[in-house]
């Protein structure tokens, strides 16, 4: 069960992760209590252009510009993630829009949000917002079996990780900050016959 929530953190694969939807992946964990944990994978851009599905999220939207798959579930639903610079005053205190303080404590606190990608876009900060396509879900006690199993680690998030201009590269960025022996997995080829 969950008795410390992990929410507001990253889940990074280990390499030894199977799962095509998951390998090499990072999730951040939007939810996570004793019914189970939701999430989005951050470094799974795809090739559909937010401009051409979201004219109108365009301007708002961070590099690469793209729509993202958040995960294998409900691959039809779309969520809008938004993060705000550290000391920018509290948009949804000016304008209504976007709802801030997704997290409520630690390094994400007050600096993540969700927004309603069928409203009119209203002050983002430039660059701001990824769209996800689909998310991540784990039932009660599964993500904890997989941690302790070795599947997962789970690490500390910063607000650059989820509007990294560089998704490709946040695996092994990620792992390479990391203290001790996780930040040699940085390093982990993707095919142990190549080595």
């Amino acid at each position: 069960m969950a008795t410390v929530s992990w929410k507001g953190r990253l889940l990074v694969a280990s390499p030894m992760l199977a799962d095509p939807n998951f390998t090499r992946s990072v999730v951040l964990l939007l939810a996570h209590a004793d019914e189970g944990a939701f999430g989005l994978v951050l470094n799974r851009p795809s090739g559909a252009s937010v401009a051409e599905v979201l004219p109108r999220w365009a301007e708002d939207v961070a590099p690469p510009g793209v729509l993202f798959r958040g995960g294998p579930v409900a691959t039809g639903a779309a969520i809008g993630l938004v993060v705000r610079p550290h000391g920018e005053p509290d948009a949804k205190a000016e304008t209504g829009e976007p709802t801030w303080g997704l997290f409520g404590s630690g390094s994400l606190a007050g600096l993540v949000g969700t927004v309603e990608l069928g409203a009119r876009p209203v002050g983002l900060p430039p660059a701001s917002l990824r769209v996800f396509l689909g998310s991540a879900g784990w039932a009660r006690g599964q993500l904890e079996d997989e941690v302790e199993a070795g599947a997962w680690f789970v690490v500390p998030a910063e607000p650059a990780d989820l509007v990294s201009a560089q998704p490709e590269r946040l695996w092994p960025e990620v792992l390479r900050r990391q203290p001790g022996s996780l930040a040699i997995l940085a390093s982990y080829p993707t095919d142990l016959r190549a080595n």
